[in-house]
């Protein structure tokens, strides 16, 4: 199996498409996922968290999945692969969004964004101990300049007065899963349609956090005649802007640019969050809170930056990617998206 250098076009294209096309998904995807920490933050006023977070994702994969059959994409995988995407879909759907979704109902979204931001930094560490990968230097010092970062963040006199420490910690708990599924799925016998496979784990992540609605009683928290009209609107941006249309938006980058390129999404999603909240939400912007978010920002950048260059080793052993396309080794932290944004 052939690598496949990431400066070139996938497999089975010759022309590289043209730039206002890509820069359309890129804005799409950077505004998008942005925003989702706003809708989160909105639709929690009145819709109980892990109701509407597995209804969301339960909804956005069933239709992923019945469009995609429709298209004539095989939708049926093995046994295997549906397990694989399923542990991914309890660890992304259910474990990082899911857990996000809870949290903030007392962390501001931009907080929230800036936390979960610290994805890349676990998969390092992730990659240097369980993975015991060889981690580049300059790799292990972004790290190390972004976990700075973090804990200006969590400071006490630096986050925003409204964001509990509970919360804090729940959000970087879903960081741990996000940061876990991202490191396991390109490990996994995974589906090879990568939008099959994202379609499978938005149904069993969602089933997941609708069963612990109903277990934990949400489901009589919901009185949707009484819920306001923002956070309705919310939830359907979350389930048809967030999940689906970015979605794809991403997955056509993935197949037709640079990951170097695509993965910028991973650094300017925080801002965009950050100014969101900052302008429709009112949310407080605080010296400590700005100074962590360009520590983090910069820290993931110059990872994305230093992951995404060509290695200057032997060429590493292909794995397979959530398409069953052959990877670089050092782009496992940026590969796998968070697609679940």
């Amino acid at each position: 199996m052939r690598r496949v250098p990431s400066s070139a076009p996938r497999a089975g294209h010759t022309l590289a498409p043209p730039s206002w096309r890509v820069w359309s998904a890129l804005s799409i995807v950077y505004v998008l996922w942005g925003g989702t920490y706003v809708a989160i933050r909105v639709m929690v006023e009145d819709v109980p968290p892990l109701l509407g977070a597995g209804a969301r994702f339960a909804i956005a994969g069933v239709a992923m999945l019945v469009f995609l059959a429709a298209r004539g994409h095989r939708v049926r995988v093995s046994p295997r692969s549906l397990v694989a995407a399923g542990l991914v879909g309890l660890l992304l759907p259910a474990g990082g969004n899911g857990l996000v979704t809870v949290a903030e109902r007392d962390v501001p979204a931009g907080l929230a964004a800036l936390l979960i931001a610290s994805v890349p930094l676990w998969l390092v560490l992730m990659r240097s101990t369980v993975g015991r990968e060889r981690v580049h230097r300059g790799t292990l010092a972004g790290v190390a300049v972004g976990f700075c970062g973090l804990g200006l963040l969590l400071l006490p006199g630096s986050r925003p007065a409204e964001a509990t420490a509970g919360g804090i910690l729940l959000v970087l708990v879903a960081a741990g899963s996000w940061a876990t599924g991202s490191f396991l799925s390109p490990r996994l016998s995974m589906p090879s349609d990568p939008l099959v496979s994202t379609g499978w784990q938005m149904v069993v992540g969602g089933g997941a956090l609708l069963a612990g609605a109903l277990a934990t009683g949400e489901a009589n928290d919901l009185h949707l005649a009484d819920a306001s009209a923002k956070s309705l609107l919310a939830f359907a941006y979350l389930v048809i802007a967030g999940s689906l249309v970015a979605f794809t938006a991403y997955a056509w980058l993935l197949q037709n640019v640079p990951i170097s390129k695509v993965a910028t999404y991973a650094y300017v999603n925080p801002l965009v969050a950050v100014l969101l909240g900052w302008a429709l939400l009112g949310e407080q912007l605080t010296i400590g809170t700005a100074a962590g978010a360009v520590l983090i920002v910069a820290s993931v950048a110059a990872i994305v930056r230093r992951e995404s260059a060509p290695s200057e080793a032997a060429e590493p052993e292909p794995i397979a990617g959530p398409a069953s396309e052959p990877i670089d080794k050092d782009e496992r932290c940026i590969k796998q998206p968070a697609v679940v944004d």
